[in-house]
């Protein structure tokens, strides 16, 4: 009996010893999960950490309010936890990319970053309105931009350059420009002489640009030297000979700054943008170390 109690005494003592360890790391895990922070230690105007990163409440807030616009059913709690679940999600993806180097490899990522960055800046500026001084400035300043570019009305008769039924196209352009001065109709004169036209002038007010698409850029030239209702004579270009006739001109117009107004402050706001932007990539220029191949010379390909 007094063998036995010896024996029983090391195994029970054992035992005793792995309880006590087993204790013990319950204890400090317990110590560990109380050392964990908590909402109380989150900073005002926060929603959550994740690693060094905060995510904001007005943020939050924002997608919470988006994605009750789209619901008939009040939002629930059980639905803002989701959105809160899912900020984090992609919170870490990203920290996750930017760790694995995606910024630096995939041109979608850094593009991507970019246009915000980009967007964010011009954000900013956007929020600086032009007081009515400073938008009756901008408007004399840059009175040329806003300035509608006159239009002219044209007729025309056209001769192909060669015809085996109907002879040269310069011979036929003098003897309709004689007809027409002799009296006879515009109209008439370009059924009986001229050539069917691959793309017909519009019997309308076309500024410059848009009728050179019509009858070319020597043409144009022509045309634009005309007083109204007078004759050009025969213009050879690419496409054939042209016969042109000014039959009205409305001179260019810069519209007074009440009638542009949204136009003006909304050119004011772009190039507002546009000045942040430059300022700002000049600031990141000056904090962030710079250098360069001149590549001018072709020492950037080795060329």
């Amino acid at each position: 009996m007094a063998k036995r109690e010896s024996d029983v005494g090391p195994q029970k003592a054992q035992r005793w010893l792995a309880m006590g360890a087993a204790a013990g790391l319950v204890v400090a895990a317990l110590g560990v999960i109380g050392d964990r922070p908590s909402a109380e230690d989150l900073p005002p105007g926060a929603v959550a950490r994740v690693g060094d990163a905060l995510i904001r409440v007005e943020e939050y807030d924002r997608l919470v309010a988006g994605l009750a616009s789209d619901r008939r059913s009040p939002v629930d709690g059980k639905l803002r936890r989701h959105v809160l679940n899912r900020m984090i999600d992609e919170e870490l993806l990203v920290q996750r990319a930017v760790e694995l180097g995606l910024v630096d490899v995939d041109r979608r990522v850094r593009a991507n970053l970019t246009s915000a960055m980009i967007q964010s800046i011009v954000d900013d500026a956007d929020e600086d309105e032009a007081s009515e001084r400073e938008l009756e400035a901008f408007y004399r300043e840059h009175a040329e931009f806003f300035t509608a570019p006159g239009r002219l009305r044209v007729r025309q008769i056209f001769f192909r350059s060669r015809s085996e039924t109907r002879g040269s196209g310069e011979e036929r352009a003098e003897a309709a420009l004689a007809a027409l001065r002799a009296g006879q109709s515009f109209e008439r004169v370009r059924d009986e002489l001229g050539d069917r036209e691959i793309s017909p002038l519009p019997d309308a007010m076309l500024p410059a640009l848009k009728l050179r698409e019509y009858i070319g850029p020597t043409a144009l030239r022509s045309a634009m030297a005309l007083e109204v209702g007078a004759l050009s004579e025969a213009v050879q270009s690419g496409t054939g000979v042209h016969l042109l006739q000014l039959v009205e001109r409305e001179p260019e117009r810069t519209p007074p700054l009440e009638e542009i107004q949204v136009q003006v402050r909304s050119e004011w706001r772009r190039r507002q943008g546009d000045r942040a932007l430059r300022a700002y990539l000049d600031g990141l220029r000056e904090d962030i170390p710079v250098v360069t191949q001149n590549v001018e010379a072709g020492a950037a390909n080795g060329s």
